[in-house]
């Protein structure tokens, strides 16, 4: 397993790694034991169900950049796929709650994707981000809608207080 880690996934400053390991640590702040499925309409889930789409992005890249990259995030609604009817035929908000991720290191030489500390959480609950009526937003949007980031550590309280599901957040 190693060698095909070495192989497939070695530097996560690439886009499709860097999602799937946000996607891992927001798998572990909730303490999902729900394996990652492929074709899902959402990233990660809880075990009593709340559908979570994470979106990651990062100031630093793989690649030699000129600049740091503009964080934008897209995709925030998708068509669904069941294998009996295909894809829907309209685009909808599939999740319940949306973790926005940003690896916040801009400079390769400190840049540590392991370290929680260098992320910040963004999180939002569906109707919040129904609201802006876009498949994307870039990170100041997000900043603005959302306020300050979360913290590893307080990422599940977080994600908790924010699900709009029924019942859920009753007092």
């Amino acid at each position: 397993m190693v060698d095909f880690w070495r192989f497939a996934m070695p530097d996560l400053r690439m886009n499709n790694t860097r999602g799937l390991f946000a996607e891992f640590l927001i798998h572990q702040a909730v303490g999902s034991s729900e394996p990652r499925v492929e074709w899902a309409s959402h990233d990660v889930e809880t075990d009593d169900g709340l559908r979570i789409e994470v979106k990651a992005g990062a100031y630093l890249q793989a690649w030699e950049q000129r600049t740091h990259s503009q964080i934008r995030f897209s995709g925030l609604r998708a068509c669904t796929w069941s294998s009996e009817g295909g894809y829907s035929e309209a685009k909808s908000y599939n999740a319940d709650v949306y973790v926005f991720a940003v690896q916040t290191s801009r400079e390769h030489a400190v840049y540590n994707p392991l370290d929680t500390a260098q992320w910040e959480f963004y999180v939002l609950p569906r109707p919040a981000v129904a609201a802006l009526d876009s498949d994307s937003v870039s990170l100041s949007t997000v900043r603005a809608v959302a306020g300050p980031p979360v913290s590893f550590a307080a990422l599940n309280d977080c994600i908790r207080a924010a699900d709009p599901r029924p019942g859920t957040n009753d007092s």
